[in-house]
């Protein structure tokens, strides 16, 4: 059953500190296991990938293939249903428009008379994205990371999936089509991200690497980082709700069991001022989890790392907004608006009690790869920046040079680097 708590409950810190500290419950070996299979794929290549995709995915690549065929994507459009079809294709519109606003152009500024400065901004030439696969399928994680490399002007964009048993899932194979992936591989886990990073006989190397995964693969991904960017180290979802008493708690239940049944690892939590409604949000979160088809998950979830928090006042709940940084924000308020400015910090922030956290999640357009675990002090959402490079432009006459030579020799020097220095103060006096 989920926990009830106040703020100024004795144990509070020790009580929630164990929903914080969640993500860090992992095996102490992971990262030598990791470091193996990351060492392995990058001698071995294909051999090591399909030795690994046989023993974690039952899956024979040498018979299967490991690129996925334009014939199986076909098929896989045709099991998908017209309404399914429409849904998708809603959805990757709503998400490439979103990010079009997103789209910076490379400037020039002309202020100075005799220098020129500006900013290139040019897309990544190839991008990998892992799906995940297993516990369930997710065609919204191949539109979200793929539709926004598509808008920047990737020109390819490599895609991995595992497909345990060799069941390729067809929601995800239309995705994939439909956000206009360039080939897709069916491999997952870390090998998949070394396979990634380093370029295999058959798999290309890229340039970044985004999307979620398991503990595996955001380990495999951290390793990896500086071979290749990566978008972030994602950890177990999670959504933080405020609420002033207002609504409906079969609403808030409910919102809270959307993140629950990801992972048994997701944490749900609930800040009200109101007392009333932790009690009948309690009420409801029961009942709605007999219902569901992943309540084992979302039962496991809510009980190890859910809590209903009571407040004395709604400023005591925005500091601990602030405080957890959380993935989804929910602000189940009269006016949400009114408590926006006081918001520092989340990954996404949902206003008002038409807005569930499973609208951002699939059509409203705004990217639902965000950061965890309190990350989004200093992490963004993926976007379009998550595609694109910056190149400084420098264009300085012999009129600027002049101005501005005598300084940059001056500091060069105080440096102790005179070939810098005279890289300037010998134009200096050829110009005389």
């Amino acid at each position: 059953m989920i926990k009830l708590l106040r703020f100024d409950d004795a144990d509070f810190a020790v009580a929630f500190g164990h929903i914080e500290n969640r993500a860090e419950e992992i095996p102490a070996d992971i990262d030598v296991t990791v470091r193996g299979i990351l060492d392995d794929v990058q001698q071995r290549g294909d051999a090591a990938l399909c030795d690994y995709t046989e023993r974690f995915d039952r899956m024979d690549l040498n018979a299967l293939g490991m690129e996925v065929s334009a014939e199986e994507i076909e098929q896989a459009l045709a099991k998908v249903s017209a309404d399914d079809l429409d849904a998708l294709k809603l959805a990757a519109e709503r998400i490439a428009v979103y990010h079009r606003r997103q789209k910076q152009e490379t400037w020039l500024s002309t202020d100075e008379d005799d220098i020129m400065l500006g900013q290139m901004i040019r897309p990544l030439d190839r991008v990998g994205i892992y799906v995940p696969g297993g516990k369930a399928a997710y065609p919204s994680s191949v539109l979200m990371n793929a539709i926004p490399a598509q808008v920047a002007g990737v020109k390819e964009i490599i895609m991995v999936v595992p497909m345990p048993g060799g069941e390729a899932n067809a929601h995800v194979l239309a995705a994939a089509h439909i956000a206009g992936v360039t080939r897709i591989f069916r491999i997952g886990g870390a090998q998949a991200v070394a396979a990634l990073a380093y370029g295999t006989e058959t798999v290309p190397r890229v340039d970044k690497i985004t999307g979620p995964g398991n503990i595996y693969v955001a380990t495999a991904k951290k390793m990896v980082f500086g071979q290749v960017d990566i978008d972030m180290i994602a950890g177990p979802s999670e959504i933080l709700i405020v609420n002033d008493g207002s609504g409906n708690p079969r609403h808030l239940a409910a919102d809270l069991l959307s993140q629950a049944e990801h992972d048994e690892l997701a944490s749900s939590v609930l800040v009200t001022t109101s007392d009333e409604m932790a009690a009948a949000v309690k009420v409801e979160l029961e009942k709605q989890l007999a219902l569901l088809p992943r309540d084992a998950i979302a039962r496991a979830s809510i009980d190890s790392y859910g809590a209903i928090i009571v407040a004395e006042q709604i400023d005591q709940a925005l500091e601990f907004c602030n405080r957890i940084a959380t993935e989804h924000l929910e602000l189940a308020v009269d006016n949400p608006f009114e408590l926006l400015p006081q918001i520092r910090h989340a990954g996404a922030i949902f206003m008002g009690h038409n807005t569930p956290e499973a609208l951002g999640d699939y059509v409203a357009g705004p990217n639902h790869t965000l950061p965890t675990g309190g990350t989004a002090r200093f992490f963004s959402p993926l976007s379009l920046d998550d595609f694109v490079k910056k190149s400084s432009l420098i264009c300085c006459s012999a009129a600027g040079l002049k101005r501005l030579g005598p300084q940059t020799v001056q500091i060069a020097k105080l440096e102790g680097l005179d070939a810098h220095a005279r890289s300037v103060s010998h134009r200096l006096d050829d110009a005389e």
